[in-house]
Formats: C-alpha cells, structure tokens, sequence
C-alpha cells in the first residue's frame, strides 16, 4: 500500500468512524478489503481481554500475535492460555526473539539494566516487525486514556515506514467503559492486577502503580519512556492518521 495512498483513506476512515462504536471500527477492519490482511498484537495484559473477546465474536480466526519477551510475569504467560482457550481464539501465534539474536545481543538476560531501549527492541520490536510481514496492518488495544503519547489517538493511523494501517477500536474508550465491558461479558481479568499492575509488561520493567499515578507510572519508573517500541519508527513516534 502506498504511502500517500494509505494516509488518505486513514484520513477518510477516521472522518466515516468517528462517530461509531469500537463494534464498529473493528467489524469494518476486520472484513472490509479496504484495511486488508489484519492481525491483532496483544500483549494480554491488563485491558486485553476486551478485544480479545471482541475478536471471539466478530471473527475468530484473526491471527492474534503475542510476543514472548522471555521475561514476562509467569502470571501473564498462565493467562494468555488461559484466556486463548476460554475465548476459542483459533490462530494466536506466540513469537520470539531468535536464538542467534539472544546470544550475541543478551547472553545472560541482562541487557534490561544497561539499555532498557535496546532489550524492547531485540525482544519485542524486532519479532513483531517480522511476524507481520504479510500483513497490511495490525489492531491494538491503545486508548487515549493511558495518556502520554496515545492521548490523541484515533481510530485509524499510519505506521510510518511500513506502508501499514494500524487500527485502535478502543482508543475513545474511558476506564468505565473497560469496567464495564468486562463485568456485563464477565471476563476474567488478569490476575496482577488486584495486586496493583494496571498495565502489565515485563517483570523487571514494570512495577505496582500508586493510588493518583498514572495508570502506565509502574512501567519503566523512572525512565524518560513510555513506550517499549513497537509504536515506533525509527526511534520515533508512529504519527496518527490526520494528526500526522
């Protein structure tokens, strides 16, 4: 998909959608041939079991990618195969760094201390970039509410340097909205959070969140950073549709 091309019909989904339900957003990603051959990436976290079960009964079959850091919380990883076959979700692909990457770049699972950048990229940007080739874009589960550099996300944006759309049905979501969504469909939350993890990555990165924090304080506290790079290029912020 070119460039200038997609960055027009992103414009223009945004203006049709604004106005309609995530339901909505993610049942035309889904099967229209406009936004393409999609995947959802998941990190099945805090929040996503939401659109996990709105894959379940929209279109079950999406591929759903999940990285495995290999430093994930045992919780999550118990979770996501939990909630895989609770949902009846039929193709989650669980990827990884390669083993040739691991040892020249962290033998000894270390490099979170030195280089919190350089770790999410050999462990999450990189296998995620390759396991969506193929794709045209992919869903995720960001909202306005988390703040910081999603407070102006919209429907659907650019990913810049990739040709691809990205699709965020949940981003004009509120945290009732969550609530709420899980308790009438009553889907089973992840178990850290009652332990005071409201958003969830990996273990020696992420920490409980204080009572008027931030809900993403607890990831890389103390750091100049709030996202781990997956929704960025380059080094850069991924631009968002007609905010670009």
């Amino acid at each position: 998909m070119l460039q200038n091309d997609l960055t027009q019909r992103v414009s223009g989904l945004n203006e049709w959608y604004r106005l309609h339900s995530a339901f909505a957003v993610l049942d035309h990603a889904l099967k229209s041939t406009a936004a393409g051959k999609l995947a959802l990436v998941s990190s099945f976290g805090a929040e996503s079991v939401v659109l996990l079960h709105m894959i379940s009964v929209t279109k079950r079959d999406t591929p759903v990618i999940f990285v495995d850091t290999e430093l994930l919380f045992a919780e999550t990883m118990v979770y996501q195969q939990d909630l895989a076959e609770r949902l009846g979700l039929s193709d989650v692909r669980v990827i990884r760094a390669s083993e040739t990457d691991l040892n020249a770049q962290d033998p000894d699972k270390t490099l979170h201390q030195r280089d919190t950048n350089a770790c999410c990229n050999l462990r999450k940007t990189v296998p995620l970039q390759k396991a969506l080739e193929g794709f045209d874009g992919w869903i995720t589960g960001r909202k306005r509410f988390h703040g910081g550099d999603r407070a102006g996300l919209d429907f659907f944006e650019t990913e810049a340097g990739t040709g691809r759309m990205k699709v965020n049905p949940l981003a004009h979501w509120a945290p009732e909205d969550v609530k709420t969504y899980m308790e009438e469909n009553r889907l089973p939350r992840h178990p850290l959070v009652t332990k005071g993890y409201p958003s969830i990555g990996c273990m020696p990165c992420t920490s409980p969140v204080n009572e008027g924090e931030d809900i993403r304080a607890g990831r890389w506290r103390g750091e100049e950073k709030s996202e781990c790079g997956i929704h960025f290029a380059g080094g850069k912020i991924m631009q968002t549709g007609v905010n670009a």
